[in-house]
């Protein structure tokens, strides 16, 4: 499964001792069409001590060469699936180096490596090998040859990002609910679920008080009444207003902020691992890694025209934005009609945003504004009968 084992061998038939170098490298002519994203690193990389080394195309045909000395590890070139690398004994202090030179009108792109010297006596021979990974960047496939190998850090050769502390777990959880359901898609549902358990409390807490705050807006707007020249004034009845009843108006805040880590974190397994490539779900969603196929604006394939992208609505993210707007409806209008106006858009606005999204994102949003708003409804009924009852 891609690796190589390259041994190289030298035998001295001279009349003197020398010193020889264990060296290797790999090369790329010209610059390849690459995604051009910033949530992807493509290009030259390495582990060198233990410590990530990403460098752009661009920015190595500027430079003309790096070095970099360290004991182990490995460096290669990337592509978003595909990646090429030398992988010195783990143990050997190499110099690696990233080269770039123009040659037969040609941008040619090099990664090598040079170990420290070895004597070789007259009529002796001596032996030295490496690693040579070319082909899919499969997670599990880079941590096996990594604990094979002490190759160190291997898994880095997939752009799992700074939140690799979420990116990471949720990637082989994604692929344990794969092998329990048999389907990507289901297992996408499932793990949002287990997200949802884990922020219940918080999240539960939060809509209480939201549920609270929408009880209180005909008071709001009585106060934005008697105090519509003095903002100053408003501003200190309704913070009394919401202290008298023990609501905190930023609590809505809290399971948004926690949901952007879990958002683009996701958003990173989809994009990144090939595991998730041509993974389908049900209907028409054939590759979670792709935006929706469909588009309203041609009736789902019954005119026959190519609108602009801009234009490309599929009927998940409309899924989507139906639930966000829901979710809208439930929660408490600001006080301020120009930020009520604002978030009155949103849904409209995301709704096109994510439409050019990987559908397992946008199926993964839609599942989680259903769970939430099925959660909000139940505590506004729940604080309803306790009303009554008191």
């Amino acid at each position: 499964d891609y690796m190589f084992t390259v041994t190289q061998r030298v035998e001295n038939a001279g009349g003197r001792t020398v010193v020889l170098h264990p060296y290797a490298l790999l090369t790329r002519a010209g610059k390849p069409h690459t995604e051009d994203m910033y949530i992807l690193h493509e290009g030259p990389l390495g582990v060198f001590d233990r410590t990530l080394k990403e460098i752009k195309y661009d920015d190595l045909k500027t430079e003309s060469q790096q070095r970099h000395e360290s004991t182990g590890g490995w460096a290669g070139i990337t592509d978003k699936y595909w990646l090429a690398a030398l992988v010195p004994p783990a143990k050997q202090p190499v110099t690696a180096r990233f080269l770039h030179q123009r040659l037969d009108n040609t941008d040619r792109y090099q990664v090598d490596y040079t170990g420290g010297g070895l004597t070789l006596a007259s009529g002796a021979a001596i032996e030295s090998g490496f690693h040579f990974f070319a082909g899919a960047k499969q997670v599990s496939l880079l941590d096996s040859y990594g604990d094979a190998y002490g190759i160190d850090r291997f898994d880095l050769a997939i752009d799992f990002g700074w939140f690799y502390f979420l990116t990471n777990p949720f990637f082989y959880l994604l692929q344990i609910l794969h092998s329990t359901l048999g389907n990507m898609g289901l297992a996408i549902l499932a793990l949002t679920v287990l997200i949802k358990l884990a922020l219940f409390p918080l999240a539960n807490k939060s809509y209480a008080s939201m549920a609270k705050m929408k009880k209180l807006q005909p008071k709001v707007a009585e106060l934005q009444t008697r105090f519509a020249d003095d903002k100053m004034r408003l501003q200190q009845e309704m913070m009394l207003l919401y202290k008298k009843q023990k609501v905190n108006p930023l609590s809505g805040c809290l399971p948004v902020l926690v949901q952007i880590p879990v958002f683009f974190a996701l958003y990173k397994v989809l994009f990144v691992t090939i595991e998730m490539r041509h993974a389908p779900f049900y209907g028409w969603i054939h590759d979670l890694s792709a935006q929706d196929p469909t588009n309203i604006f041609t009736l789902i394939g019954l005119i026959p025209w190519t609108p602009p992208s801009f234009l490309h609505l599929g009927l998940w993210p409309l899924i989507m934005g139906v639930t966000m707007w829901l979710q809208h409806k439930l929660n408490p209008a600001p006080p301020d009609p120009v930020q009520a106006k604002i978030l009155s858009l949103l849904p409209i606005i995301f709704t096109f945003l994510l439409a050019n999204f990987a559908s397992g994102l946008v199926i993964y949003w839609a599942w989680n504004n259903a769970l939430s708003i099925a959660q909000q409804w139940l505590i506004m009924k729940r604080l309803d009968r306790e009303e009554k009852k008191s």
